[in-house]
C-alpha cells in the first residue's frame, strides 16, 4: 500500500510540473463527468417530483373526470346522458368487485371569495369526506370535513395552505388561530376547521394531465354545494370520481371495466375521461430509463474522449522524458516500475478530472434548477459511478502508454535528443 502511495504522490509531482497541460488534459474528464451528473441530478429530481405526484392520485385509483362541452353541445349530450353521477358510483360499487371506495368532487363557479383580511383567486371545491384521504392530504392544523358535516349540511370548509395565507394574509395569524374564522365563498360564509399542510412539489400538472393544485383550493362538504350553490342547469352532478381499486387488481383491466360500466349507464358517449395513475406511473419509469440510457452514453462518449486525451497526453509524456526513464532504467529501475509509475500518473489525472468534474456537476445543476425552478435531487450512484468509470478510464488509457515506455532501450534512451 505504501508503494502505491508514494506512486500516486510521485504522480502528482510530475503533474504539479505541467499544470496547464494537466488541467487541459482534465478539462475533457471535467466536463463529461459534470454535464452528465448535472443531468442526472435534475433527472433524479423530476422523477422523484412525479412519484410524488402520482401518489397524490394514489397509484390504486381510478380517475373518471366530466368532460367540458360548449353549452349548445351539451345540451344534446344531455338528452343521452346525465354526466358523471352518484349513481355511477353506486354502480361501480355493486357491480363490480374490485372496486372498494370512492371519492367525489364538484366544482363551484366563484365570483368571490374573502375573508375579513383579504381576497382570493383560488378555486372552491366541494368534496366527498373520503377525498382528503384518496388524495394523501395532510393537516397543518383543525380537521377534515366529516360525513356528519356533509349530512347536517355544515357550512364548514377547510382551506388549502396557500389558499390561507393569501385570505389571512393581513393577519399574521397561525395555521392554528385560523380555525373558527370565516371565509365567504360567493354568497355563503364558511367557518374553517382544518388548514392543509403544502403539497409536496410544485406542480399541478404530469404528463399533460391536471390532478390537483390543493394548495390553492377551498374545500366544502358536497351537500353544501349542492344545496346551497347555484350552478348550470346542464352540469352534471359530479366533476370528478375516483374509484378505490383492491390490490393486486390489474388497474388497466380494472379500467377497462369501469369504462364499460359508465359508457352503458351514458347511453353509449364518451363525456367523460379515464386516468390510470398506475399507467402513468409506468410511462414515467419507461421515460426515466430511455433518459439514464442515453445519458450513459453521453458519459460514455464523454469519458472516451477524455480517457483518449489522456493516451495523448501521457504519450506526449514518454516522447518527452525518454531521457529520463533511460537514467532510470539505468539505475536499476524495472519495466514494471515504469509501467506503474505512468499508469500512476493517468490514473491520477483522471480521479482528480473526475473529483472536479463531480464538483462542477453538482454546481452545475444546483444552479440550473435555482433559475429554472426544476427539482433537483443528488443522485449518490450516479456520482459514484462516474468515480469508478474514470478510474477504469485512467488506467485503461494509460496502460498502452505505460508499456511503451517500460519498452525503451535504456541505451537508445539515455542517447535520444
Amino acid at each position: 500500500m505504501a508503494k502505491y502511495l508514494v506512486l500516486i504522490q510521485d504522480a502528482i509531482a510530475e503533474l504539479l510540473g505541467q499544470k496547464l497541460r494537466t488541467f487541459l488534459t482534465m478539462l475533457g474528464m471535467i466536463f463529461g463527468v459534470g454535464s452528465v451528473i448535472a443531468m442526472l441530478n435534475i433527472g433524479e429530481g423530476a422523477e422523484n417530483e412525479a412519484l410524488k405526484l402520482i401518489d397524490s392520485m394514489g397509484v390504486n385509483n381510478i380517475i373518471v373526470n366530466a368532460r367540458d362541452y360548449e353549452k349548445e353541445e351539451l345540451s344534446e349530450i344531455r338528452e343521452e346522458s346525465l354526466g358523471l353521477n352518484l349513481g355511477d358510483v353506486n354502480a361501480a360499487l355493486s357491480t363490480l368487485p374490485f372496486v372498494e371506495g370512492y371519492s367525489a368532487s364538484k366544482n363551484i363557479d366563484v365570483y368571490d371569495i374573502y375573508s375579513d383580511f383579504n381576497k382570493s383567486q383560488a378555486q372552491a371545491l366541494g368534496v366527498t369526506v373520503s377525498y382528503f384521504a384518496n388524495a394523501n392530504m395532510q393537516l397543518s392544523a383543525g380537521r377534515f370535513l366529516t360525513q356528519e358535516d356533509d349530512s347536517r349540511l355544515s357550512q364548514y370548509t377547510v382551506l388549502g395552505a396557500n389558499t390561507a395565507k393569501e385570505l389571512f394574509s393581513g393577519s399574521n395569524f397561525s395555521a392554528e388561530e385560523m380555525l373558527g374564522q370565516y371565509v365567504k365563498v360567493n354568497h355563503v360564509w364558511l367557518e374553517v376547521v382544518g388548514v392543509l399542510k403544502a403539497p409536496a412539489g410544485n406542480k399541478d400538472e404530469f404528463q399533460g394531465v391536471q390532478i390537483g393544485g390543493d394548495r390553492y383550493r377551498i374545500f366544502v362538504p358536497l351537500s353544501v354545494i349542492v344545496q346551497k350553490f347555484s350552478s348550470d342547469i346542464l352540469a352534471s352532478e359530479l366533476d370528478s370520481i375516483k374509484l378505490n381499486i383492491a390490490e393486486g387488481t390489474d388497474p388497466v383491466v380494472a379500467a377497462k371495466a369501469i369504462d364499460s360500466l359508465i359508457k352503458l349507464r351514458h347511453g353509449g358517449l364518451d363525456d367523460y375521461s379515464l386516468i390510470i395513475p398506475a399507467a402513468l406511473l409506468e410511462q414515467q419509469k419507461q421515460t426515466q430509463q430511455i433518459f439514464n440510457i442515453v445519458m450513459a452514453c453521453v458519459a460514455g462518449i464523454s469519458l472516451l474522449v477524455g480517457g483518449i486525451g489522456i493516451m495523448n497526453i501521457m504519450l506526449a509524456n514518454v516522447m518527452e522524458r525518454t531521457k529520463e526513464i533511460g537514467l532510470l532504467r539505468a539505475v536499476g529501475a524495472t519495466q514494471e516500475d515504469i509501467r506503474q509509475q505512468f499508469i500512476a500518473e493517468s490514473f491520477t489525472i483522471s480521479v482528480l478530472g473526475g473529483i472536479l468534474g463531480i464538483v462542477f456537476g453538482l454546481a452545475l445543476s444546483e444552479i440550473i434548477g435555482f433559475y429554472s425552478g426544476w427539482a433537483v435531487s443528488w443522485s449518490i450512484p450516479a456520482i459514484f459511478l462516474s468515480l469508478s468509470i474514470c478510474m477504469i478510464v485512467g488506467v485503461g488509457f494509460g496502460v498502452f502508454p505505460a508499456i511503451k515506455a517500460s519498452k525503451l532501450n535504456p541505451i537508445d534512451a539515455l542517447h535520444s535528443d
